[in-house]
């Protein structure tokens, strides 16, 4: 009986999530209430309450189911190509764009981050935790970069922080381009080769080699 408690909190749970998304993509963050989202899910304010703090919890548990997934794919290309971390970085990229274009949770979820947020009153701690997020985020990218330089893939004296911050803008700047005019370009149909312009960029870019 227990058991079957918790895999009902946990559908509940996913309800929630699911109609927060769906609101915030569509009327924005600051005009969707709780209230709105109970309705949608079918569940009562209090149930939300249960399980989430507030609004700006709300949207950092969407942030975090999302990028949970980019876990298991990174996982499966790093099988796919073993010794070969540029080939990996490559493909998570391009499956970063694509995925922006064709899954209609993860665009939602882009759409609300870049266009239908204002990060003030209670949105600020969300603004918060993804600083948090974003510090290790680039921390990752580093790690990653120094294993393509090991490997000889990137140039030894690669600056491997201005390369992640690099990295960071150029694809959140794809993403934020294409979301707010789609007509524009065709973000995944364009993903391999916006990714293999910004790999030659870290290959070739003097202004990214440290010093000696």
């Amino acid at each position: 009986m227990a058991r079957k408690t918790k895999a009902q909190a946990l559908e509940t749970r996913h309800q929630i999530l699911d109609a927060a998304l769906a609101h915030f993509s569509i009327h924005g963050v600051a005009a969707t209430s709780l209230a709105d989202i109970a309705t949608a899910a079918g569940v009562t304010r209090g149930a939300i309450y249960w399980h989430f703090k507030n609004k700006a919890d709300l949207l950092h548990e969407i942030w975090l189911r999302c990028d949970a997934g980019l876990d298991d794919v990174d996982l499966e290309y790093q099988t796919k190509y073993p010794g070969d971390p540029l080939s990996v970085v490559r493909s998570m990229l391009i499956y970063i764009l694509d995925a922006t274009a064709k899954d209609p949770q993860r665009r939602a979820l882009m759409e609300i981050i870049f266009h239908k947020c204002e990060f003030v009153g209670e949105m600020s701690t969300l603004q918060d935790m993804q600083q948090s997020l974003l510090q290790e985020c680039y921390d990752r990218i580093e790690n990653v970069l120094r294993l393509c330089i090991d490997a000889g893939q990137l140039p030894a004296g690669l600056n491997t922080r201005q390369a992640a911050l690099l990295m960071r803008g150029y694809i959140n700047g794809m993403m934020e381009s294409w979301l707010f005019n789609p007509q524009s370009f065709d973000l995944a149909e364009d993903a391999p080769q916006l990714v293999d312009a910004f790999l030659d960029m870290l290959r070739l870019s003097p202004a990214l080699i440290t010093q000696p």
